[in-house]
């Protein structure tokens, strides 16, 4: 963390451990208080508003404050009266390219939206389990870049806010880095959940294709698209993705982890652009594959062999991009390159049935990994936390080229539909977070969730977290 008032080059660290109490209580540990009375939900809602507006870091697009704290006071008198939930009474934040009835879903974008009719399915579930929804994260347009800015601004890391949080679902993982709430939704359609749960030491999980609905659309971006959880502990995060999925993944965090083998690749797929791994991000991931031999697995370098599956990837994703211009109320107000980028879609659109075709020949290729090794361990960045503004002014290809380089690491798993997850993997000398992601084939989200707490139990990573802004 850069202390207020020191410029860049005079950057010292500061590392903050703190005692838990109430306000910084996790998932799992905030319906507990309320369940056994020790708050209420008006107080922790209460306290997550007023940290959202107080906040310096725009991680919020909308804040519902009024119907939050009636939300909250039901939430108090369901209590009281002996119901239990998962969630009921939390304060938690959805990322804003999913409906809540009542406000607008703009996903990042500038213009009049009108306010969505219903809940989707992903936001009735989260309702259902109790939780209060206090408002609706930042993203940059469409989601197409892993940094949160555009339109509503830049979104900044809690760590050091001359860097991004990531994306694009930054404004999740900023508010839960920072302590406004303890978990938040995001989406990830090329690491939009992993890659922010890197920069801001979060665990964030992208699961299965389909165990996430997505209810009304029948798919998001062509399938590349799926939500999931952030959060600052495995556990929080299995929880959370319980209520998303309706399945027992909180079994998994304690479930006993035999040996396992695991392959670390340093490579990435091929991308159009020379990839060079940071040596920070290098020396991390090095120093988590340590610690899995030391907890009694074995580690070899083996890499995916990924091939030429950006083939499969580029039609899905302008794809996408293209679908969503056509819901804007002004494409005219968006970014030069989401339009180009649109077009590009358009153009690309006849390549989506054989973009679908080829995905039997990828996952039997790259699968072909799980037949020597049971889990795959990478960067899931090349490279550290972005800084602010990063790609502003910059033309369509460079761009691409700044964003690729810096994250080449997530969006194949997205093609594939198989499931991720981030784990911290400490911090560069500057103190700014990196990540690591645990990656298997389809459905082994209890697998990676149980060595994900195992990793956690040896690291202890929640402990350490950004000073009070």
């Amino acid at each position: 963390m850069v202390a207020r008032g020191l410029r860049a080059g005079q950057t010292r660290v500061l590392f903050v451990r703190t005692n838990k109490g109430v306000d910084m209580a996790g998932l799992a540990e905030s319906a507990q208080l309320l369940s056994d009375g020790v708050t209420t939900s008006s107080d922790l809602v209460g306290k997550a508003l007023k940290a959202a507006m107080d906040s310096d870091l725009n991680a919020f697009r909308l804040l519902r404050a009024s119907e939050a704290l009636v939300e909250a006071k039901a939430a108090d008198e369901r209590l009281a009266a002996g119901e239990r939930l998962p969630l009921l009474g939390v304060p938690i934040a959805i990322k804003d390219d999913v409906d809540l009835a009542g406000a607008p879903t703009a996903f990042g974008c500038a213009g009049d939206f009108p306010v969505a009719e219903a809940d989707c399915e992903l936001v009735r579930r989260v309702k259902a389990a109790g939780a209060v929804i206090i408002g609706k994260t930042n993203t940059p347009e469409f989601g197409q870049w892993p940094v949160t800015e555009g339109s509503f601004g830049a979104t900044r890391n809690p760590w050091n806010p001359d860097y991004s949080p990531g994306g694009s679902s930054g404004g999740s993982a900023a508010a839960v880095a920072a302590g406004i709430v303890p978990a938040a939704v995001g989406s990830d359609g090329a690491g939009s959940i992993r890659i922010p749960a890197a920069w801001t030491n979060l665990v964030g999980i992208k699961p299965t294709r389909g165990l996430v609905p997505t209810a009304p659309d029948p798919e998001l971006f062509h399938g590349l698209t799926t939500s999931g959880p952030l959060a600052r502990t495995v556990a929080d995060a299995a929880l959370l993705l319980d209520v998303l999925t309706g399945g027992d993944y909180s079994a998994a965090v304690t479930a006993p982890v035999r040996p396992l083998r695991i392959a670390l690749s340093m490579r990435p797929a091929f991308t159009a652009f020379r990839v060079r791994v940071d040596p920070d991000v290098r020396a991390a991931v090095y120093a988590v594959a340590r610690t899995l031999m030391s907890l009694g697995h074995s580690v070899s370098v083996a890499d995916p062999a990924y091939g030429l599956i950006g083939l499969s990837f580029l039609p899905r994703s302008f794809g996408g991009i293209h679908d969503w211009t056509r819901r804007v109320p002004d494409a005219a107000l968006l970014d030069a390159r989401t339009r180009h980028n649109g077009r590009v879609g358009r153009l690309l659109g006849h390549g989506l049935g054989a973009s679908r075709a080829t995905l039997g020949f990828f996952a039997r290729r790259i699968g072909a990994v799980f037949t020597e090794f049971d889990v795959v361990l990478t960067p899931t960045t090349a490279t550290p936390p972005l800084p602010v503004g990063s790609i502003d002014g910059l033309p369509g290809w460079r761009t691409d080229r700044r964003v690729v380089t810096a994250c080449p690491f997530a969006w194949p798993w997205n093609v594939l539909g198989w499931p991720g997850v981030n784990v911290p993997a400490g911090f560069t000398p500057s103190g700014l977070p990196v990540g690591a992601q645990l990656l298997g084939p389809a459905n082994s989200e209890p697998l990676l969730i149980s060595l994900a707490a195992q990793l956690e139990a040896a690291s202890d990573w929640a402990a350490t977290r950004p000073p009070i802004r």
